[in-house]
């Protein structure tokens, strides 16, 4: 279903609202790219920043299936567009400072293995050209943790305000910016809605939208028809930094395009998803949860960069991701659990020496009002160790 669908069974009303908020942002959109997680060619990371083939949870889950780098260069629609027309110089600029760091490239690939499949999937049923597939590598060099100085976050650096607007939760315990699937179809609507809106289809304008704001690109082509200019991507003033989006991403692209020919070595990434997911149909320690597929906590945390706590609580966290071979090992082990004996004890917390309302809201992914209204105490009351508290309404 395209977002054009979703728009007219969502109605009307709910896209304006969201078309209001995020006309609104401007450069509070979606952010700049992060100075922390880009790739200029000067950066350099250290070996052990991203996991190697031989020693990542992914490749000891190997399944049949295709080459994602084959799929996503079937799906490329942009290749030839570039070549000989407005943009040729600026996009063989970023192909040459992508190559002044080819490990770079190759680093950057390896650590977007566990999600590229998934995301070419989610791009192709849109229908949208496969290069937006390689949108996180300028955004955020496929780290989900990535944050800008900013305030931008996840893989696809979406900016607070933003996440808001699009439906990405945000608490002490989860943040949905971080969240692999939520964030992946909030920013591909976001890039679908801009197009729609006021582009008329013109992704390329859509997306400098999505990198300085609706309202600085429309400022732009406004300025640009006073002048006599066109209105394409091409033929905008920009501020520098959007003025280079779109052609760090055709670069990025074409030498995944071609890869022998820029002497890149690319990592073998199935086009299968690494990951499925596990409904939360109650509270879920990642300890016990990696106990029953046979992981560590820190590589089921890796696989849900959303969950900033150690408990998964329905409330926030509607499912688990969790390696796609190992997912009926999960499934099968909650569904001999007891719902009633799980709910009565996780709804209880005894408080322990130095507790806090504070530190035990927290930990049960609520607000510290709810919890005193809750049990009737004040936000500011003493605890006793031994006094029981319920964490639920």
């Amino acid at each position: 279903m395209t977002f054009y669908q979703r728009r007219r069974l969502l109605g009307l009303a709910g896209t304006l609202s969201l078309t209001s908020a995020l006309m609104a942002t401007s450069f509070d959109g979606l952010a700049s790219v992060s100075t922390q997680h880009t790739i200029p060619p000067t950066t350099t990371y250290s070996a052990g920043s991203v996991n190697s083939p031989q020693t990542t949870l992914w490749s000891e889950l190997e399944v049949e299936s295709t080459d994602a780098w084959e799929r996503l260069r079937s799906g490329f629609a942009w290749q030839e567009t570039w070549e000989n027309q407005a943009g040729e110089q600026r996009v063989r600029y970023w192909i040459n400072r992508y190559l002044e760091s080819p490990r770079n490239i190759a680093m950057i690939s390896e650590r977007a293995r566990p999600w590229l499949g998934w995301i070419i999937q989610k791009v192709e049923a849109r229908g949208l050209p496969s290069e937006i597939a390689l949108l996180p590598f300028v955004e955020s060099a496929f780290d989900p943790n990535a944050k800008s100085h900013m305030g931008a976050a996840g893989l696809w650096q979406i900016m607070p305000r933003t996440g808001d607007a699009l439906g990405l939760q945000r608490s002490r315990s989860w943040d949905g910016r971080l969240d692999v699937v939520n964030s992946t179809r909030a920013a591909l609507d976001y890039i679908e809605l801009q197009a729609e809106q006021w582009y008329e289809g013109d992704l390329e304008l859509s997306l400098a939208a999505y990198n300085a704001g609706a309202g600085t690109v429309n400022k732009a082509r406004r300025a640009a028809t006073a002048q006599g200019n066109g209105e394409t991507y091409w033929d905008l003033a920009l501020p520098s930094e959007t003025m280079d989006y779109v052609p760090k991403l055709l670069a990025i692209s074409s030498i995944i395009n071609d890869p022998e020919k820029y002497g890149i070595d690319l990592p073998a990434i199935n086009t299968t998803p690494t990951f499925a997911s596990v409904k939360v149909t109650a509270p879920l320690t990642l300890d016990t949860a990696a106990k029953h597929l046979g992981i560590t906590s820190q590589q089921l945390a890796e696989l849900n960069p959303g969950l900033k706590s150690h408990t998964a609580h329905p409330r926030q966290v509607r499912e688990l991701q969790v390696p796609v071979e190992r997912q009926p090992l999960l499934v099968a082990a909650l569904n001999q659990q007891v719902p009633a004996s799980q709910t009565v004890s996780d709804a209880i917390h005894v408080v322990q020496r130095g507790d806090t309302l504070s530190r035990i809201a927290s930990r049960h992914a609520v607000s510290p009002i709810d919890l005193a209204r809750w049990n009737g105490i004040r936000h500011n009351a003493t605890l006793q160790p031994g006094q029981q508290l319920t964490t639920s309404e």
